[in-house]
């Protein structure tokens, strides 16, 4: 309890001549460069905040009272009083005083006071000697109550009242009244016996606490608040104590003292948080070393707990063994929830240490396994637990299911437990679910991971994660998306194999949502977008949720202005879309796509004049000759994309092949199409398929590229000579399969000027 010995409070004097508590906190003496000279600090235990800075000089009057009380004035009409809680500290700071006074610390006022200060002082009531207690009687409990109550309101008279109680044994005589009392039935004193007692605690000193919750007197303490004079009838604290309040050892404590604590903690706690009524705003202060208390004796039953190693031993291996019982392990799972519930109150380094032997007796393990149980309120507890450990440190957690992957089967690492208690949620609320996703994004939010010379744990944990995690996470997903589970739920009027589930649709709008470019190029390679509208089209002209939540997908990515996304939907659909006129979205995008044309354009313009497109829109047979040779000799450097697309929105865009089936569907949709409205392909797929489309991956286009490639390098190791002829065998030797890139319909009877032009050969597309 030594951290008690410099706590102190502060009290000012206010114009009405009363002690008005600034707070609590500790204090401490040191050198304060802004004030050039050693000061008293005092800073507050709640929040670390600033109470006091005062610096000690070297005229002014310290006086020292009551062996806890120092006094002095800071300036004219503003004084100033410490109240420490031990007198050590009261005369730790009273020596460092002194020492910049150069007096004797023997002394009770520093300098001489003048007479001015001598009248204030003999003004204040606070400074008379001890109060005198009336003798402890039957006939004058109420007298005792009246005089308890009246120094309330006054900090210094506090101090003095509970001096005298503690002096003179007057608490213990008071409980036995209590009990002659209580035998006579004499309720009218057992209300006074509660308005002394819940104002003796008011009186917020340590040591009548020390004296008021031993064994001795405790149970007596919680009699006398049963007589609340406000209730018709007293309450039955005791026997709640006594009778219902089980106390329970997971594992029988031999340390008596560690048992004495236990019980004492427990009781306390039930005073403040059940007997006390809340505290006014006059009477929040009064209780804060009752909270301080029941705070260092938890610091202390943890620290005892964590040091005997055979008890937390005994602990983990009862958690863990097969044989245990259920209710055996509840009560344990319980036993360290509250464990680390306490070690809340540790300081920092403190509890480092204290999760570090719990690491190291096998918590996560251990954990492991309670997680996966099927008693709902074990995996509660366990929860939180685990709760305590990612909060404490979520680099332990990593660290320990990295290791357990080389070791065990992915079904049972512990954050696939995590996962599948988080999935499985049987709580209509999802409480448990919200927990473990709050815990599970920590665990895996890179923010908060480490990065050293010896490793980099955003790389490996998330690698791990990935390769032995993932599946789980995405389980429900894929099972929820799955042909089975969308035949059920797909639109009348559509076929199995182009159905979209409400899954994977919530799924793609908030990825879309998170307008990050990784994702949107995933998205259009991928080609996802036409499921997507392949069911806005099938849905026809339904007004329902289907047709609502894609509708708002695409309007979202106008309002957003995702230029990537607009680019991919109006290049390869908008011929399909155009149509629906209903709501504005899909014009939107189109203009929004031209806007962005033209600003590319208006860059584009804006090169130097040697760059400029104007040579490459002008007949080849306007050219100058010695522009011509320059033209020939610069591609002959160069030697690559003969013929590159000139439009082409992408470089990875293989747009021949699917403006090939434009054309061809078009044709085909313009004889069968009688209701003027874009419909699906016979075998289901979208009509306007894009670039990527499954012949892509198989390698389809990549031998064409193979092609173009062999035909055209060439030209850059044959000389000038060649050229040309390579740049016709490899226009001819693609028609087919390349015309896009340089052809269009309505050019056809250009063929022999189109194999000159500049436009062809422009570098400038590419």
């Amino acid at each position: 309890m030594s951290d008690t010995r410099r706590r102190v409070k502060v009290y000012t004097l206010n114009e009405d001549r009363q002690w008005d508590d600034r707070g609590t906190g500790h204090v401490s003496s040191t050198y304060v460069e802004r004030l050039k000279g050693m000061s008293l600090l005092v800073r507050a235990e709640s929040d670390g905040s600033l109470l006091l800075e005062s610096k000690i000089n070297p005229n002014t009057a310290y006086q020292k009272q009551q062996d806890t009380l120092i006094v002095w004035s800071e300036a004219e009409n503003y004084d100033l009083a410490l109240s420490f809680q031990e007198k050590a500290g009261c005369d730790e700071i009273w020596e460092k005083i002194c020492q910049v006074q150069g007096k004797d610390p023997s002394v009770e006022v520093t300098q001489d006071l003048i007479e001015s200060e001598e009248e204030h002082i003999e003004e204040m009531p606070e400074t008379s000697p001890l109060i005198d207690l009336p003798s402890c009687e039957l006939n004058k409990l109420e007298e005792i109550a009246d005089l308890v109550t009246s120094v309330l309101s006054s900090p210094i008279r506090r101090e003095k009242l509970a001096l005298a109680l503690e002096n003179e044994g007057y608490i213990k005589k008071l409980l036995q009244l209590f009990q002659v009392c209580e035998n006579l039935e004499n309720t009218e004193g057992l209300h006074h016996l509660y308005e002394i007692i819940r104002g003796i605690l008011f009186l917020n000193k340590a040591t009548l606490f020390e004296v008021m919750f031993s064994d001795e007197c405790i149970m007596d303490v919680v009699g006398c608040l049963e007589y609340d004079p406000s209730l018709a009838q007293p309450k039955r604290h005791r026997e709640f104590l006594t009778k219902t309040a089980k106390f329970k050892e997971v594992i029988p404590i031999t340390d008596s003292e560690l048992r004495q604590k236990i019980h004492q903690t427990y009781r306390v706690q039930y005073i403040q948080d059940i007997i006390l009524p809340t505290p006014s705003v006059f009477e929040e202060n009064f209780l804060s070393t009752l909270t301080s208390f029941i705070f260092f004796n938890k610091v202390e039953i943890v620290s005892m707990l964590q040091e005997d190693e055979k008890f937390l031993s005994e602990v983990f291996a009862q958690l863990t063994d097969e044989a245990t019982d259920d209710d055996k392990r509840c009560e344990l799972v319980n036993f360290f929830k509250e464990f680390c519930a306490f070690s809340q109150t540790l300081q920092p380094q403190n509890r480092d240490a204290f999760f570090k032997t719990l690491a190291k007796l096998g918590i996560l393990p251990a954990l492991e396994i309670v997680m996966g149980m099927d008693d709902l309120q074990v995996r509660s507890a366990a929860t939180d637990i685990f709760s305590y450990l990612v909060e404490f440190s979520p680099s332990m957690v990593r660290e320990f299911v990295m290791q357990e992957a080389q070791q065990s089967d992915d079904d049972i690492l512990l954050i696939n437990v995590v996962i599948e208690q988080m999935i499985c949620d049987t709580d209509p609320e999802l409480g448990g679910a919200v927990q473990l996703m709050g815990l599970l994004r920590t665990l895996i939010d890179p923010e908060n991971m480490l990065a050293t010379a010896n490793k980099t744990e955003k790389s490996e944990f998330l690698n791990f994660f990935y390769n032995h995690c993932m599946h789980v996470l995405t389980a429900p997903l894929l099972a929820n998306t799955s042909e089975d589970k969308c035949e059920k739920d797909a639109v009348v009027g559509s076929t199995k194999s182009n159905t979209i589930c409400p899954g994977a649709l919530r799924f793609m709008r908030r990825i879309i949502g998170l307008k990050d470019e990784f994702y949107n190029r995933y998205i259009t390679k991928g080609n996802l977008f036409e499921p997507v509208i392949n069911a806005l089209l099938d849905n026809g002209t339904r007004y329902n949720l289907l047709n609502s939540a894609v509708i708002e997908l695409f309007e979202f990515i106008r309002v957003e202005d995702i230029k990537s996304l607009i680019a991919h939907i109006v290049e390869n659909f908008y011929n399909a879309l155009e149509s629906i006129e209903y709501v504005q979205t899909f014009k939107g995008l189109k203009t929004k796509y031209e806007q962005e044309k033209d600003r590319q354009n208006q860059k584009l313009n804006s090169v130097p004049s040697i760059l400029r497109s104007n040579r490459f829109r002008r007949d080849a047979r306007a050219l100058e000759e010695d522009e011509e040779m320059w033209f020939n000799e610069d591609e002959e450097e160069e030697g690559e994309a003969v013929v590159p697309p000139v439009e082409k929105p992408k470089p990875e865009d293989d747009f021949p092949d699917s403006y090939e089936k434009f054309m061809e569907t078009k044709k085909a949709k313009e004889s069968e199409d009688k209701e003027n409205l874009p419909k699906r392909t016979s075998a289901g797929g979208f009509k306007f398929t894009f670039s990527h489309s499954a012949s892509a991956a198989n390698g389809a286009n990549g031998a064409n590229s193979k092609s173009v490639a062999a035909q055209t390098s060439p030209a850059s190791s044959n000389g000038s000579s060649s050229k040309n002829a390579t740049l016709t065998t490899a226009v001819t030797a693609t028609k087919g399969s390349l015309v896009g890139l340089v052809d269009y319909p309505d050019d056809e009877d250009d063929d022999e000027e189109e194999e000159t032009s500049p436009r062809k050969r422009s570098r400038l597309g590419s």
